[in-house]
């Protein structure tokens, strides 16, 4: 498999998830991977409701960071095991997030929006009231107000998350029709310095393409990008490297020839 490392998991630890750690490790062993970073959620503010309880998605890190040296420590010899973590990013919690991000030595964070103006866009009332390129375009307004004011993070995460729970999800969507908003968010990440994400977890949500689309992805790398790291969004075992061949065959038709894999927040660059 021309990709090995899954940069993108969720164990129990995530509020979303119920899949033992030591599960995630096997299946990863399973499909021949070299690394794996386990990104458990870590989403402030939450909005509460009666599917959100108030800590749903408040990660225990110090729990979380114990358990997961212990299987550092046990497979040392057979995979490399990560410290991760995926921010939920919100511009009123820049200040916060900043001083978590320091609090702990970890080795990768991804930066997500999965929370805008109070509401989440998995759920169907983020959607109520407006079609879907009304309900994009705020949720691609929130990724721009983040970057502008967030560096807490060395990737964006699942760029276009929005467009897996749309009504109709990414029939009519394209990186043509939101390309003011797009350049503007890929403008704001290389100016930053920072990375993205080529999640595949898209993929098991009916959509045609992986996150972002291949045209986003596409122009990145015109416009300079070189930092992309590859994960599953898995949250059971099951799905751990789940078409990363396919992955590894849009990196290459956008012109990456390497993909990222942080350690201590800094990128290595393995060749596909």
């Amino acid at each position: 498999m021309p990709v090995t490392a899954d940069c993108h998991l969720h164990s129990s630890y995530s509020g979303d998830s119920r899949e033992p750690m030591e599960n995630l490790i096997r299946a990863a062993l399973g499909r021949g991977l070299t690394h794996i970073c386990l990104t458990e959620h870590m989403d402030m503010d939450f909005p509460v409701s009666e599917d959100t309880p108030a800590d749903l998605f408040t990660l225990n890190t110090d729990a979380f960071l114990y358990d997961l040296a212990l299987r550092k420590a046990e497979y040392a010899d057979r995979i490399k095991i990560l410290f991760g973590v995926e921010l939920g990013l919100q511009p009123h919690l820049q200040k916060e997030l900043a001083l978590y991000a320091r609090e702990y030595e970890f080795d990768f964070i991804i930066g997500s929006v999965h929370v805008v103006n109070g509401r989440d866009p998995y759920y169907p009332a983020y959607y109520e009231g407006r079609d879907d390129e009304e309900a994009y375009r705020e949720y691609f307004q929130a990724v721009i107000d983040n970057l502008k004011r967030s560096s807490c993070f060395d990737v964006c995460g699942h760029l276009d998350y929005v467009v897996r729970y749309g009504r109709h999800k990414d029939r009519d969507y394209s990186y043509e029709k939101y390309r003011d908003l797009f350049d503007t968010m890929l403008e704001l990440i290389l100016e930053k310095e920072k990375g993205i994400e080529l999640n595949t977890g898209s993929l098991r949500k009916g959509l045609s393409q992986a996150s972002p689309h291949i045209d986003v992805l596409r122009r990145y790398r015109e416009l300079g990008g070189e930092i992309v790291t590859v994960g599953s969004d898995a949250h059971r075992a099951e799905d751990v490297a789940a078409d990363f061949d396919r992955a590894a065959e849009l990196l290459k038709e956008c012109g990456f020839r390497y993909y990222c894999v942080f350690e201590k927040r800094i990128p290595e660059f393995h060749k596909i």
